[in-house]
């Protein structure tokens, strides 16, 4: 009875302590501090969609609005007109998908044996990554190694250079290392290779990490706006960061860019909307497929066992 009371008794004091007014006022302030944020956040996109969606004389006359009085879809029609903006959009989704692919598995091939105490020349390997996550060759040099290399004007080009972030490749050691390494020594028993081992036990164990750094690697991709600008001069070859570039900056001819017609009702300023939002919301609806991998991978080596 003793031991119930006092159990009791912490319990209500813990619950007196959680509904102070001390608490009571932080987590008011901590809820309007967050909404603020959000609200810093959100209102600018929310202006663009509803610019994008606006009239031109709307978006001249008033300065800022979430709503538009009347929707009209000029803006989208002009932009989809042309094949320019097309061609743009299936070109980066592409580079996205292929540079991904290929970055996540080098990164994750790179980052097994390293994790792997007994691997001859480990330590001298994990400096030479260190190295670079501190300097690195700059961009000329850089430009210098892509250029003898043939990669100019190559999708290559956009992939290659940033193949291996080193910073996400310590990352994903420190996570292959707190792997038990029971499963491995058990998956060898019966009769796996070192290959076997990490396609049939590590991958299938390294979800987390995988979406992680796969939504981190998808995202650096799709924004990526340096490379495609020093790299590829083809107009026709370039992405769409390139593309909204073009479009947004001052005196830029749109319509010519965009292989469309100029005319009365070209919505110039509804087009520059428009292709930011086009080319926000596709990298944006990725994240709710990969958000129940994502919640733990964001942790991965933050906690010793």
């Amino acid at each position: 009875m003793a031991v119930m009371k006092a159990t009791t008794g912490r319990r209500k004091s813990s619950v007196r302590h959680y509904d102070s007014v001390s608490s009571r006022v932080f987590d008011v302030v901590n809820v309007l501090i967050l909404l603020s944020l959000a609200a810093i956040t959100l209102l600018p996109l929310l202006y663009v969609l509803a610019g994008s969606f606006a009239s031109e004389g709307e978006i001249d006359s008033r300065p800022f609005f979430l709503w538009p009085e009347n929707f009209v879809t000029n803006a989208y029609d002009y932009m989809f007109a042309g094949d320019t903006f097309i061609r743009a959009l299936l070109t980066t989704i592409i580079v996205t998908l292929v540079g991904t692919v290929i970055q996540v598995a080098l990164t994750l091939t790179m980052a097994y044996p390293l994790s792997k105490r007994h691997l001859p020349g480990r330590v001298f390997v994990i400096n030479l990554v260190l190295f670079t996550l501190v300097f690195s060759g700059g961009m000329i040099p850089t430009y210098l190694v892509v250029r003898e290399l043939g990669l100019l004007d190559s999708y290559w080009a956009l992939i290659l250079p940033l193949a291996i972030n080193p910073f996400y490749l310590l990352i994903v050691k420190a996570f292959f290392q707190e792997m038990p390494e029971a499963l491995e020594e058990a998956a060898r028993i019966d009769g796996c290779n070192e290959i076997g081992v990490f396609w049939r036990i590590v991958l299938p164990l390294s979800k987390p990490v995988i979406a992680t750094f796969s939504l981190f690697y998808a995202v650096a991709i799709w924004n990526d706006y340096m490379s495609p600008l020093l790299y590829i001069n083809d107009e026709e070859k370039w992405t769409l960061q390139v593309l909204v570039r073009q479009i947004t900056a001052p005196n830029a001819d749109t319509a010519n860019m965009l292989g469309t017609q100029s005319d009365a009702f070209f919505p110039e300023q509804g087009l520059k909307f428009a292709v930011i939002v086009l080319a926000t919301v596709p990298i944006l609806l990725v994240y709710p497929f990969l958000q129940k991998h994502f919640a733990k991978g964001v942790l991965i080596g933050s906690v010793k066992e």
